[in-house]
């Protein structure tokens, strides 16, 4: 067994080195394991010559593409820090954490030039997409390495105690922190992985999410060192959709908004679809698939003319589904990072594709606990994952305790001291329960749970998922009610969904006031609000809302890179808003459900 990243690197290239390690779409590059040793052997050298030691850190702020893994690698193998950064952070946000890193070197892209130079900070540049003046290419890094480096000394010197890489949070309230990642840490998650799901050497892997994120940089780097995975990057994750069928991934992650985009884009295919037969067909075999995976997840028998039906729903209909989704291999497809609908898994597990939701932080390696293969509870985070123990606080915080736990936050004993306590418990910020059985269900984060004016606790994520799992127009809604009498929302429709709709009647895409202040739409969010909260007791139901005028982008001032909700900032941003939806005499803008 491996006892760092570079043993496991070393090892895994040895046993294949004719088969393809990175790829991108159509194999507009493809490296096999021997072209990925040598260039890593390169790059530590040329990173070497650039002065990087063992144990200084180099700062990485890529688009998902193949140069991240040979550079990060490289960076490893000379005992060196690598971490990544959000590519969509301002200048002063990169200005801090590359303060707190201490890194002397970035290897980055032309396009974020302009914001690396804009931080102020004294870096060499290493561009690796082409000549820029005060830059060094990758091509002439690697050309220029040190002469007396010895990359076998300096990789078999890395130790499991080292660390890997600094994962710095998206910074939800405050300045993100930088976690420390250690080999012994990633080795701990893969061990975890390897005891719940079965990935081998050449199964394919899909990297499209930011590799500042714990997950990517789990599922499609650490895993492709100690698996033998084939790694495709998708730089814009806006083909995702297109890059899915040529990748047929293996092992699939994504956070919940892009299922529920994948189930948007079904959705809407299919209403599209000219033959009323073939729709008619369509919802049948939809319908055929839920009610037996309700079955199967409940451990009861099909009967068999549901089984029949099931097998002719699935030749006409499902099957055809995942092909068209690129999922159709998929063993491993996941979904984490935040809560996602019931309705949601419902509907995939449906299909045919049996999406495992996951928890975990950047703390504990990105991984905790898991839903697995024969262990499927639907609304939990399944059981701990193997090697770790959870249990809760007396106020219902959960806590975790693994050999995947960070090895504290960089530079900041205080805040490490307030979240590991003198047991080694994580203490996660999350308020959970956990049955008879074992199975961890996340109520909400604990400081953002709702206390109205009456006392009464409520989780704001689920009464956001109520409404967003009645309809695959709405794309993120922020439930609001903290020391208020009434639960109302703010609720932003999907980018991709409005466009369906301007096109349906005739609208001006392009204007997102013409398309959101459309009184079909206004009709549409509001049936949704009634559904979603048909579902919730009456103090959690919506009573008023308001649509946002306009989208919101994920590294924005509303969303992190990954998608979660910056309620402080909201809250600030539409303060007037806000302050609406509780007035005794609202603008026509707030749209009232009723009691």
């Amino acid at each position: 067994m491996s006892q760092t990243l570079c043993e496991a690197f070393q090892a895994t290239a040895k046993e294949i080195p004719n088969l393809v390690a990175l790829r991108t779409t159509g194999d507009a590059v493809s490296i096999k394991w021997q072209e990925y040793a040598d260039r890593v052997r390169r790059i530590a050298a040329g990173l070497a010559a650039q002065g990087v030691k063992r144990g200084d850190t180099v700062g990485i702020m890529l688009t998902n593409r193949p140069e991240f893994h040979l550079v990060d690698t490289g960076a490893l193998h000379l005992g060196a820090v690598p971490f990544s950064v959000y590519n969509t952070s301002a200048p002063e946000q990169l200005a801090y954490v590359f303060s707190n890193a201490g890194n002397s070197v970035v290897v980055t892209e032309k396009a974020f030039l302009p914001t690396l130079r804009a931080t102020g900070a004294d870096l060499k540049i290493v561009c690796v997409d082409g000549a820029e003046e005060g830059t060094t290419t990758l091509a002439d890094l690697e050309a220029a390495g040190d002469p007396d480096f010895d990359f076998e000394a300096a990789w078999r010197a890395v130790e499991p105690g080292d660390l890997a890489t600094i994962i710095y949070t998206s910074g939800t309230t405050g300045p993100p922190k930088g976690v420390e990642l250690t080999h012994r840490n990633v080795l701990a998650v893969a061990d975890a992985v390897r005891s719940a799901y079965e990935v081998d050497p050449g199964d394919r892997v899909l990297s499209f999410l930011p590799s500042a994120h714990i997950a990517d940089r789990v599922i499609s780097h650490y895993l492709s060192m100690l698996f033998g995975t084939i790694v495709t990057s998708v730089a814009d994750p806006k083909q995702l959709a297109a890059a899915l069928p040529d990748a047929r991934p293996h092992v699939f992650f994504a956070v919940p908004r892009v299922w529920q985009k994948f189930k948007l884009a079904i959705e809407t295919g299919l209403a599209a679809e000219p033959s009323g037969a073939k729709r008619k067909i369509a919802g049948w075999a939809l319908d055929v698939g839920r009610k037996v995976a309700k079955l199967q997840l409940a451990d009861e028998p099909v009967p068999a003319a549901l089984g029949f039906q099931h097998k002719l729903a699935d030749k006409l209909v499902l099957s055809k589904l995942r092909k068209k989704l690129g999922l159709d291999e998929a063993k491993v497809p996941a979904s984490g990072a935040a809560a996602i609908p019931v309705d949601t898994m419902e509907y995939f597990w449906g299909i045919g594709i049996p999406v495992y939701e996951i928890w975990g932080m950047s703390e504990t390696g990105g991984l905790g606990t898991s839903c697995r293969a024969g262990q499927v509870k639907l609304g939990t985070v399944g059981t701990p994952v193997h090697g770790a123990e959870v249990t809760l606080a007396d106020d219902g915080e959960l806590l975790i305790r693994a050999a995947s736990v960070m090895r504290g936050y960089r530079n900041d004993p205080t805040r490490t001291a307030e979240t590991i306590d003198t047991d080694g418990w994580v203490h996660t910020g999350d308020i959970g329960v956990i049955d008879a059985d074992g199975y961890v269900t996340i109520v909400d984060r604990k400081k953002e749970l709702i206390i109205n004016s009456s006392g009464k606790n409520m989780s704001p994520t689920n009464i956001e998922n109520a409404v967003k799992a009645a309809s695959s127009l709405i794309g993120q809604v922020v439930a609001i009610g903290d020391d208020r009498p009434y639960v109302s929302a703010l609720i932003v429709v999907d980018q991709d969904a409005a466009a369906g709709l301007a096109a349906k009647h005739g609208l001006d895409a392009t204007s997102p006031s013409a398309v959101l202040n459309h009184e079909a739409v206004r009709t549409l969010i509001t049936d949704a609000v009634r559904k979603g909260n048909a579902t919730l007791s009456r103090v959690e139901q919506i009573k008023r809302f308001r649509i946002v005028p306009g989208f919101w982008e994920p590294g924005g001032d509303e969303l992190t890179p990954t998608l979660k909700l910056r309620r402080k900032p909201i809250a600030e941003k539409y303060a007037h808003d806000i302050d609406d939806l509780y007035a005794d005499s609202p603008t026509p803008e707030t749209i009232n459900v009723g009691s």
